[in-house]
């Protein structure tokens, strides 16, 4: 509904932009208010690119843990986060925000498997730290996702936040500790 309101909330502004220009040079094409409103309406792309870029996670150099298969499944989690962004901004429909949001708690427990097989094959020491971390991250999911089957609205973009913020978080935290590690036993 937000979204829905959102969104006609800018339609309602561009229209009433236009009529406000139209009328504006009726009086003159000397008159400021038409010149300033199509500036308003030439700067909105931009400003809205700018407010919502923001809202999305970019993968960078930095957050590499030097396994190719490990930074692709993260690169792949940071673009399921965004596909979940996507819906909260923009109104892609109930079907496309829960297949978004479906998608990456799948993949983020694949991901954590993988993940965990790899550090307990390779007999990494702080495992079992590492693996509680996993576990938490997904206990605190499964309550974000109980309250979302009550009211996605209000918890989705909620949900979005700390998915963000945990994984960056981890990838530039907890996962760079088994990196080394790893890679001094020739994974990379």
């Amino acid at each position: 509904m937000r979204k829905s309101l959102q969104t006609f909330g800018l339609s309602l502004f561009i229209v009433l932009a236009f009529i406000v220009i139209g009328i504006g040079f009726m009086f003159g094409i000397d008159n400021p208010v038409p010149w300033i409103m199509i500036a308003v309406l030439l700067a909105l792309p931009v400003i809205h690119k700018k407010m919502t870029s923001q809202k999305f996670v970019s993968w960078d150099d930095s957050l590499s843990v030097g396994i190719q298969t490990i930074d692709d499944d993260h690169q792949k989690l940071l673009s399921l986060i965004n596909n979940l962004q996507t819906s909260v901004l923009y109104p892609t429909g109930e079907d496309f925000e829960r297949q978004a949001l479906s998608e990456l708690v799948d993949y983020t427990r694949y991901h954590f498997e993988r993940e965990e097989k790899l550090m307990q094959d390779n007999g990494y020491p702080d495992f079992e730290s590492h693996k509680q971390q996993h576990k938490d991250m997904i206990a605190k999911v499964s309550l974000f996702l109980e309250s979302y089957e009550k009211d996605s609205e209000g918890t989705v973009d909620e949900l979005t936040g700390f998915l963000k913020t945990w994984l960056i978080d981890h990838i530039a935290g907890t996962d760079q500790k088994y990196s080394k590690f790893l890679n001094d036993k020739g994974i990379h």
